[in-house]
């Protein structure tokens, strides 16, 4: 399993510009370039984790493919847990409600 290394610059209680409140931990992967131009964006999913962060390592386990968009988010989680895409939507709703996207589950239907 490759761990991947994430960056936190809008933790658990952030408030936007637009006020969308950030309910799970958000940053991005230092030095991977996303199709923006900018740092690879990633959602930070885990029961472990329910605390703001500053940075997070674990297990890449989706890609968020928006379609109206320049780029995808990446979804991480802790090495040792699982997620279902229902929970992957539940938790990443309060942004891609603005978008319209799909997931893509990098190991099947539960993970």
């Amino acid at each position: 399993m490759v761990l991947v290394k994430a960056i936190i610059d809008r933790p658990i209680g952030y408030q936007d510009k637009f006020g969308n409140v950030y309910p799970i931990n958000y940053g991005y992967i230092p030095e991977l370039l996303a199709g923006d131009d900018e740092e690879q964006d990633v959602y930070i999913i885990s029961e472990k984790v329910n605390q703001p962060l500053k940075a997070f390592e674990g297990k890449l386990v989706a890609i968020i493919h928006r379609t109206d968009d320049v780029e995808d988010k990446w979804v991480l989680t802790s090495p040792n847990e699982q997620l279902s895409l229902e929970i992957i939507r539940e938790k990443t709703q309060f942004l891609e409600q603005y978008f319209t996207s799909t997931i893509e589950l990098l190991e099947g239907e539960e993970l």
